[in-house]
């Protein structure tokens, strides 16, 4: 039953019972990400602009 048992779970782990593998593709961005992503990056910019002046001036 040992024996069984062993060579039953073997065939099951086999590589021809297991499903192949679907790389995901990636979705592209839509204008309006891309809007938003450039306004978060200019704004990213003026505060680092904006904290360099507060931590010059003192």
């Amino acid at each position: 039953m040992r024996f069984l048992s062993s060579l039953l779970l073997i065939l099951c782990a086999s590589p021809a019972v297991a499903s192949q593998f679907d790389r995901p593709i990636p979705q592209s961005q839509s204008a309006t990400a891309e809007l938003w992503f450039g306004l978060a990056s200019v704004v990213l910019i003026a505060a680092l602009g904006l904290v360099h002046h507060l931590v010059m001036r003192k």
